[in-house]
């Protein structure tokens, strides 16, 4: 019960030479309304504070600066990336909707990059990764549309070659 129960001492100076009951109620009432307009403000100030902590918290998704993603109050986990194709990554991060921080280490050639990410999104990024690598490992395994185009266009110089040939042997027999 004890500790519910708050005291509060307020000082008031007044100036004058003889102070009346009247004095000293005006002089109260303004104390009063002044510490009432105080409160009001600072309620305003939490609540606009309050509005824009929401509103930082819920722009910052998807890749930021390591700043942003420290001011999160998370700690950080990190994996080096050696892909110098991250753009790929980044369509894999937004679509698990992580929020991540890229840092490129250009001191090594070819340069590194290292994903910065929340420590609690660790499973999620790991299943985020594994579907990166996977896309990047099929792609390269695919041969590329130019290497395709050049192998039809060789069949189809082979193949009017024969239809010449073809032509040449009928009309030389007639």
């Amino acid at each position: 019960m004890q500790e519910e129960v708050n005291e509060k001492t307020i000082s008031l100076c007044i100036n004058g030479g003889k102070i009346s009951a009247r004095i000293l109620k005006a002089a109260m009432l303004k104390a009063l309304a002044k510490m009432e307009q105080e409160k009001r403000d600072r309620k305003q100030m939490d609540k606009k504070a309050a509005r824009k902590a929401e509103k930082d918290a819920a722009v910052c998704h998807g890749k930021q600066s390591i700043e942003k993603l420290m001011k999160h109050g998370c700690q950080l986990s990190n994996i080096e990336v050696t892909d110098g194709n991250i753009k790929s990554f980044e369509k894999c991060a937004r679509k698990y909707n992580i929020d991540f921080s890229l840092k490129k280490d250009t001191s090594i050639s070819p340069p590194r990059y290292f994903v910065f990410f929340k420590a609690k999104d660790v499973d999620v990024m790991t299943a985020a990764f594994k579907e990166y690598t996977g896309k990047s490992l099929s792609k390269s395994k695919k041969p590329s549309i130019r290497k395709k185009l050049e192998q039809a266009k060789e069949r189809v110089a082979k193949h009017r070659e024969r239809e010449k040939t073809k032509q040449k042997e009928r009309g030389a027999e007639h």
